[in-house]
């Protein structure tokens, strides 16, 4: 790979780690097609000058640390890697949600305020989740940052975002990917398909944003590496080749993701439901296995601090939502998004974490490998730039 970031896997991040942000990628994307008032703090435009049309696709789950474990299944992914690729932040919480609408909207997630899989509706008792969200929380209030979409379209630019059919028009892609035409593709081939189309129509400045789910999918369910990950890494390559292949002259293509993953062994595993000393003042839990947000009853913070921080120990960092906002993960949080994030928070270290298996979806606490902790396995995401 052409760079290194240079710490081992289950090294604890803080936010200064490393150079660009997986939030800098769109408008660094549209400082290359000229549009007014984008900065560029990746440093694309001098390397990409003379492009006109720009595709970005993320690849769900394929993080920095993967990349090695995918290459011998992926030889057009291993020589990118090789050639042409750099490490991001993705930021935290390292989770699909989060990730997506800082990659859309460009900023850290205290400002958009998706901040995590799944957070409290402040002032009531709903959690909500965010890759299930249909209309209510309105995510135009909910998500109130403009998306770079929005930003490229108004200037001008041919804007097309291509995803599963089931996403269009729900909730998270409202809030990440708002301002760009919709269209449902399922499957690699078909999303190569349907981004190639986007960049050949028309003759203007063009920005198209792909997104393929299945290494993640695969990862979850059986496992980092094991032979379904295998399979869905192989047909990330088919995706990729398909779009290097096919890139008009004057188009570039910007492959990254959206968070690693980490196998999580039986023997370190957590059950809130099972253990009554982790239930004991909650009145709400989300967030998600490696990174829990606690809603404690009124009084109860000092003692869910004490009694996680014995329970869990080294296994996790427990602390108080001030604590955690006070490390910068999330950037500056307004008081509207205060609430959605928990009394407590907990962050699971090394490959730890916290299950909830009567109160979650059954499969939650089923999984093989998680993320959303603030590892360098788990933050750190591949940023790939081509040129046609």
């Amino acid at each position: 790979m052409s760079e290194s970031p240079g710490v081992a896997p289950l090294a604890v991040l803080g936010p200064g780690h490393g150079g660009g942000r997986l939030a800098d990628v769109l408008p660094s994307a549209l400082a290359v097609l000229g549009v007014p008032g984008s900065a560029d703090p990746l440093g694309l435009v001098p390397a990409l000058a003379g492009v006109r049309r720009v595709a970005v696709l993320l690849v769900d789950g394929l993080g920095w640390y993967q990349l090695p474990t995918a290459a011998p299944y992926a030889p057009t992914l291993a020589g990118l890697a090789a050639t042409v690729a750099r490490p991001l932040i993705a930021g935290f919480p390292s989770t699909t949600p989060t990730s997506l609408v800082s990659l859309g909207t460009g900023v850290a997630p205290g400002a958009h305020g998706v901040l995590g899989f799944t957070v409290r509706v402040p002032g009531t008792d709903r959690v909500l989740t965010h890759t299930d969200w249909a209309a209510e929380p309105s995510p135009l209030t909910w998500q109130p940052v403009t998306t770079q979409l929005e930003r490229a379209r108004a200037a001008g630019v041919a804007v097309t975002v291509v995803s599963r059919p089931e996403f269009g028009g729900s909730g998270l892609t409202v809030a990440a990917n708002r301002g760009g035409d919709f269209r449902g593709a399922a499957g690699g081939e078909a999303v190569a398909a349907a981004m190639l189309a986007a960049l050949a129509t028309g003759g203007g400045p063009t920005l198209v944003s792909g997104y393929h789910a299945d290494l993640d999918r695969y990862g979850h369910v059986y496992g980092v590496d094991s032979e379904p990950w295998r399979v869905a890494a192989t047909e990330v390559d088919t995706l990729l080749a398909r779009l290097v292949d096919g890139l008009p002259s004057d188009a570039a293509l910007l492959v990254t993701a959206d968070h690693g993953q980490l196998d999580v062994p039986a023997e370190h595993r957590f059950d809130l439901d099972t253990d009554p000393r982790l239930r004991a003042g909650l009145r709400l839990v989300a967030g998600e296995a490696r990174v829990r947000y606690l809603h404690v009853e009124p009084g109860a913070v000092d003692d869910v601090l004490a009694a996680w921080s014995e329970v869990l120990g080294d296994a996790a960092r427990v602390r108080t939502r001030d604590e955690a906002v006070a490390t910068g993960w999330f950037g500056p949080v307004p008081e509207e998004h205060l609430g959605r994030i928990g009394d407590v928070v907990v962050t699971c270290n090394d490959t730890y974490a916290v299950m909830a298996s009567r109160t979650e979806r059954p499969m939650a606490s089923k999984l093989v490998a998680y993320h959303g902790s603030d590892t360098a396995a788990e933050l750190t995401v591949p940023l790939l730039v081509v040129r046609g």
